[in-house]
């Protein structure tokens, strides 16, 4: 009897060690289970707009599963509101003290890859979009990233007169708890570089939300958030003929009438919002050099702009 008894523990070993992972979220997840559907990117990796969908895994991560180890208020930076955008894992980075996720977002024809740090525990730190397959300016885009890791943003187009136009920045998480920018180089005019918003595409339903703007190349996003009294954010700014820019991404949320305050864990950067009538003041408190040159500041005053009228359906007389 006892060759029976082994194969059918041995069976019931091989039956457990091939029970599928649920990754909807319907079920309590453990962070070791969770880290499985990433596969592992050693050494260099290579994504382009063109391949971006094509690079993540066929498994498929419930929003509900998510959320169990990235809060509600990052995700919602990439997505807003929709909990239907299909979740798919591109690959895990593993470093000694954290993990760097990559992962897609995809709703309808669009796709976003975003990496969001861990600690060793799945704690998340922090997070960034590397890379959309939306054509913009007539770009090539993609994003290079190395052993360290460092994340190369890069953007390529052929001129009218035949020639390369390329920009590329290199990001790194630092030890702020932030994605800093460590290197840049373009041989582009920055003063007709285009500026693209991340959140342009974010519902702007609440009180608060719409464009503020100065010009093109300095204005504020304002998106709707969780709720009433939260919102996301997107703030660009060039002074001094574009020697100075400054942009940051992120979440703010009010005190008080009027009032707000963007405050992340981990970032030394503080900005205060004061909205009054069709205008949002903007003043940095903390130090946030990181998101900006060392000689200009997130201090400014944008004005609202109207939001165009929707032409209504006549309806025909009876």
């Amino acid at each position: 009897m006892k060759p029976f008894v082994y194969l059918f523990i041995f069976l019931l070993f091989m039956a457990c060690k091939d029970e599928k992972i649920d990754f909807s979220g319907e079920v309590p997840l453990k962070a070791e289970e969770f880290i499985t559907a990433f596969p592992k990117i050693t050494g260099s990796y290579l994504m382009a707009d063109s391949n971006i969908a094509r690079k993540s895994d066929t498994t498929k991560i419930g929003y509900k599963a998510l959320s169990q180890f990235i809060p509600d208020s990052a995700i919602a930076l990439y997505i807003g509101k929709d909990k239907k955008t299909v979740i798919k894992p591109v690959g895990i980075i593993e470093k000694e003290k954290e993990n760097y996720l990559l992962i897609n977002f995809t709703r309808q024809k669009k796709t976003s890859c975003v990496v969001f740090v861990t600690d060793k525990k799945l704690n998340y730190l922090a997070s960034k979009e590397l890379l959309n397959n939306q054509k913009t300016g007539g770009y090539y885009r993609f994003v290079s990233i190395n052993k360290e890791p460092t994340f190369m943003l890069n953007r390529e187009k052929t001129s009218p007169e035949n020639t390369l136009k390329f920009t590329r920045s290199g990001w790194v998480y630092n030890d702020a708890g932030i994605f800093m920018l460590v290197v840049t180089d373009s041989n582009e005019d920055p003063e007709k570089t285009a500026v693209i918003n991340p959140i342009d595409t974010l519902p702007r339903l609440n009180k608060l939300s719409g464009e503020y703007v100065k010009n093109e190349k300095n204005y504020i996003s304002v998106r709707d958030g969780k709720d009433a009294n939260n919102y996301l954010f997107f703030i660009h700014f060039e002074k001094d003929k574009a020697t100075c820019v400054g942009e940051l991404k992120g979440e703010f949320k009010l005190k008080s009438s009027g009032n707000a305050q963007y405050l992340q864990n981990g970032d030394p950067c503080i900005i205060d919002f004061k909205f009054a009538g069709n205008y949002v003041t903007v003043k940095e408190q903390g130090s946030c050099g990181n998101h900006r040159g060392i000689k200009c500041f997130f201090d400014d005053t944008y004005r609202k702009k109207r939001e165009p009228k929707t032409k209504k359906k006549r309806t025909a007389a009876p």
